[in-house]
Order: C-alpha cells, then structure tokens, then sequence
C-alpha cells in the first residue's frame, strides 16, 4: 500500500549528495532550454539595457551563445511581424519579456502576453506580429543555432488565408 508515509523510508534524497546529479553548465534539453529562457527573463539586468527599438526593421541583438545554441533578444514596435517562417533544423523557445505579440499559425492565431513562452520543433511554421499599440521585446533562444529562416507563402498561416471556394 502507497501512502505518503512510504517516501520518507527512503529519507531526504537531497541529503544524499552521491545521488544528485552535477548541475550542467550550459542546457542540454528542452526543459533546460525552457529554464535558460524564464532565468533570463527574470534577471532584466542581463537585457534590458540592450533593447532598442527600430521603426523600419525588427531590432534583434544576440545575447548569449552556447555549445550548440544561441539566445537572441528581439524588438517589436506596433505592427511590425517575421511574415510566415520557420527555423529550419533548429528547435526554438519564443519567451515573451513585454508588451503582447500574436502568433499566427495553420491551427490558428494565439495571443501571447508578457511571460508568455512557446515550443517548437525544427520546420515548425509560424508568424509573429505585434498587433498592439505599444512596443514588445521577445527572447529567442534556438538548438542548433540559427542558421536558416526559410519564408513562406501566407496561406501556412490561418490570417492570412483567403478563402477558398466551395466546390459541389
């Protein structure tokens, strides 16, 4: 029979220090790049003196490299957007660090709010906008680096679809 009290015949593990595992210098899975990206958005000292804001062009700064990855810090002014893309054989998290950006997919659009985080995996499509009237900074942190940002064609992303007609 399982009860709470079976967890405690095995005592306090973090009192077992042969049992932990070294704490890895850089990230090395997907919850570690997920732990990389909420730590740095956290620490505002670490980005916020950086951003910049360009009204002809997304602003974007690389803020940190790895074995293997990179984190790059991204501004938004009130109707800038990527246009539909994905990030070729890199995986990515996108942590939202101000303001609100929206991002269109083929499943749909979704709103994300400052904290905000998304997943995704390599040939994943998506646009991201600020639909707003205020300035946005996003994080971005990609495994591999980046190396490509394939384009695509606006109907991959459910806005910008145009309606098809029926056909009996």
């Amino acid at each position: 029979m399982n009860s709470d009290n079976d967890l405690q015949i095995a005592g306090d593990l973090l009192e077992v220090q042969h049992l932990l595992q070294p704490p890895r210098e850089h990230p090395a899975t997907v919850a570690e790049f997920v732990g990389l990206a909420r730590a740095i958005a956290a620490d505002r000292s670490e980005w916020e003196h950086l951003v910049r804001y360009d009204a002809t062009t997304r602003w974007y700064h690389r803020l940190r490299t790895g074995p293997g990855y990179e984190v790059w810090l991204l501004t938004w002014v009130p109707g800038q957007g990527s246009g539909p893309h994905d990030h070729g054989r890199s995986f990515g998290v996108l942590t939202v660090l101000d303001g609100e950006l929206t991002e269109r997919t083929e499943r749909g659009t979704r709103t994300l709010a400052a904290g905000a985080q998304r997943v995704f995996a390599p040939g994943y499509v998506h646009e991201v906008v600020n639909d707003t009237l205020e300035p946005a900074i996003s994080l971005h942190v990609y495994y591999p680096g980046l190396t490509e940002m394939p384009m695509h064609t606006a109907p991959h992303c459910e806005a910008r679809t145009e309606p098809r007609p029926v056909t009996a």
